[in-house]
């Protein structure tokens, strides 16, 4: 399998090799050999030329040459005239198939980053804040009124705790799409609720479609249980339904991933229109559409959402919502959940028990006395994430102004057009100079985004001055000759 014949697919593998100490072709070589050891490059994977890779790292066609050479003599590559050079055989197993996937996925960069980040190094790969000062007081009242109560459960419970199921079934009735707690699976974190409702619907070489760009961590999600992705382009609407009805005549679709309510990377608010015409085209052809609103709390947005997709849906419709609590309260108060029919929910309960018997109690009874208040909860947010939507378009306007971005109707990132030059490239070299981007190939690996790159605005002020001040010494750099 010839994956990572494109040069700055293979630099995205790489990551932060050559911002290290020491000679760039020993840390290059080091980089190469440590992603053939975690799985991320295997055996028979082709490498670019000297040529091509130095021009996607952004460094002398010599340092190249001197890392293939370091690599061929300790077994690890292995070079024939005419073929190029291709990652050697190992001595040992191969991980699992699926192990590999999820290795070399999208988003594993990301996953990376939680463990290891390097000093001094700011990622811009997620846009997290602290934790909502009341979950404090939440969780006092949970210790003070009700543990008791919990302590009695059996602590198992699967479909999540009965209390934060009705939180959250009377939370969507609010949004317009009346919800019984019987239709409510409580899940740990959005992550874990897309990667059921994937086992739910799809099969090995199923066909998954989804908005082009896209947020990485679907592609790996889907890919995880063998589903290959096909995308469908947008508008200032969101998902283009015209493109989407001849993606239906044209392949067998197994199911429809969106995003409507601010949209990943690009902050777009799909119209109401646009939503029940999503819902009628699905259900005509017989396709579930699964819809993450993990971003519907994340506001700039003045006035109400439109009705999730699901209250667009015909008798005839399936979709199965999936929300989450981290982007309004905390990324650590891993809360996520399915709203989908009864029967979907008693399948999804099967397959969450056999993964951890149940989401921890505890975490459920905080999030059910946060959940009646989430409007008023993310209002809140929203003054800030205003300001700081200003900030960060003020600092990029002054040091970057060849640039170009649409306000976000909401979201947390900006969504950057470049001028004239690749964001994988721009990436590896910003690596050097201490910030870590998202380039737009990692929403959509088709190379249809390649000269964008996704932007989170909700730092605090003195840390996105530095982000922006050291973009701007990364792209002089690419520029210098």
């Amino acid at each position: 399998m010839d994956r990572f014949r494109d040069p700055v697919e293979l630099a995205r593998v790489l990551g932060d090799a050559l911002s290290g100490t020491g000679a760039l072709y020993r840390q290059l070589a080091a980089a190469l050999a440590g992603a053939v050891s975690d799985g991320a490059l295997v055996a028979g994977d082709r490498l670019p030329s000297e040529r091509d890779l130095a021009r996607a790292l952004h460094v002398s066609r010599a340092t190249v040459v001197a890392a293939y050479d370091e690599l061929r003599g300790r077994g690890v590559l292995e070079s024939r005239q005419g073929s190029g050079s291709r990652i050697a055989a190992p001595a040992d197993r191969e991980p699992a198939a699926v192990t590999r996937r999820l290795r070399r996925g999208l988003s594993a960069a990301t996953v990376r980053r939680f463990d290891d980040a390097p000093d001094g190094l700011i990622s811009m790969r997620y846009a997290l804040e602290p934790g909502d000062p009341r979950i404090s007081s939440a969780l006092a009242d949970v210790v003070e009124e009700d543990l008791p109560s919990l302590l009695d459960e059996v602590g198992y419970l699967p479909r999540g705790l009965p209390a934060l199921r009705q939180a959250l079934a009377d939370h969507h009735t609010g949004l317009g799409l009346p919800t019984s707690a019987e239709q409510v699976l409580v899940t740990t974190g959005t992550h874990q609720a897309l990667a059921l409702v994937s086992q739910l619907l799809l099969e090995r070489g199923a066909t998954v479609a989804v908005e082009s760009p896209s947020w990485p961590g679907c592609f790996d999600t889907f890919s995880a249980v063998g589903a290959r992705m096909v995308g469908v382009p947008t508008d200032e609407e969101g998902l283009r339904v015209d493109r989407l009805r001849e993606m239906l005549v044209a392949e067998q679709v197994a199911a429809l991933f969106v995003m409507p309510s601010f949209h990943n990377p690009t902050g777009t608010l799909m119209s109401a229109r646009r939503r029940a015409e999503v819902a009628r085209a699905a259900a005509e052809h017989g396709v579930p559409v699964v819809e993450d609103l993990a971003y519907a709390t994340a506001l700039t947005h003045d006035g109400p959402l439109p009705p999730p997709v699901a209250a667009s849906a015909s008798a005839g419709g399936r979709v199965l919502t999936a929300g989450s609590l981290s982007k309004t309260l905390w990324a650590g108060l891993r809360l996520g959940w399915v709203r989908a029919s009864e029967q979907d929910v008693e399948e999804l309960a099967r397959l969450k028990a056999h993964a951890d018997m149940g989401t921890p109690l505890l975490d459920q009874a905080v999030a059910a006395r946060l959940v009646p208040d989430l409007a008023a909860l993310a209002a809140d947010r929203t003054a800030v994430a205003r300001d700081r939507l200003a900030h960060a378009g003020a600092l990029l306007r002054t040091h970057l102004p060849d640039w170009s971005w649409q306000a976000p109707a909401g979201g947390t990132a900006l969504w950057i057009r470049l001028p004239g030059y690749d964001a994988g490239i721009l990436a590896q070299v910003a690596l050097r100079h201490g910030v870590e981007v998202t380039p737009g190939r990692e929403t959509d690996p088709t190379g249809a985004w390649d000269d964008h790159l996704r932007l989170p605005f909700t730092f605090e002020p003195d840390l996105m001055t530095e982000v922006v001040r050291r973009l701007a010494a990364a792209v002089a750099d690419l520029r210098r000759p």
